[in-house]
């Protein structure tokens, strides 16, 4: 965990030697509207899946690679998970990831831009409510959205997030999640 935090970090510090006019970071955050796709198999008994409201925050930095595209890597810490009930109970599922998406960045307008781009996660805390600590410690997923820029520094996104691996080593469950961003490029 450490060497891929380092090698996050050595990748956006090694990046800021480009040219101050082809580099940006900055910071995001926002809300996460998470659920979990697929069949919980919880011993036989019949659930409802209701979605989860939490957060994602983190660095970001974009590359400009040409007038009209540019890679968007970013580090964020993200929540995910979903809510599990029947006629008797009810329980939480919350799973916190260190997230690693890479979005290309196509700009349509000088504004505005269609992203999308992979995802690796790596889990870094796990709450629910039955005690069951289950959840798979990587994760692959695939990202698309939308951007646009309000000013030079101030940027809006809306991206959902489709998790292509299992979430948990006991169900065939895969997470799934609408985010809504903002943040600011220094």
């Amino acid at each position: 965990m450490k060497k891929i935090l380092l090698a996050a970090v050595l990748f956006l510090a090694t990046s800021a030697t480009i040219q101050a006019q082809l580099l940006q970071i900055g910071v995001k955050a926002g809300v996460n509207f998470a659920s979990q796709t697929g069949d919980a198999g919880l011993n036989g008994v019949a659930f409802d899946k209701d979605g989860i409201t939490s957060y994602h925050a983190g660095l970001v930095a974009e590359l400009k690679l040409l007038d009209k595209f540019a890679i968007q890597p970013e580090l964020l810490y993200s929540t995910q998970g979903a809510t599990y009930k029947n006629a008797v109970s009810e329980f939480k599922n919350e799973l916190g990831y260190l997230s690693i998406p890479v979005m290309a960045k196509f700009y349509l307008t000088d504004s505005f831009s269609l992203e999308v781009g992979p995802q690796a996660s790596f889990l870094l805390s796990e709450k629910n409510d039955f005690d069951v600590k289950d959840a798979e410690t990587f994760e692959f997923g695939l990202n698309a959205g939308l951007g646009v820029k309000l000013t030079k520094n101030i940027f809006l996104q809306g991206r959902y997030g489709l998790g292509l691996t299992e979430a948990s080593k006991n169900a065939d469950v895969k997470n799934s999640t609408f985010q809504i961003s903002a943040g600011f490029m220094f």
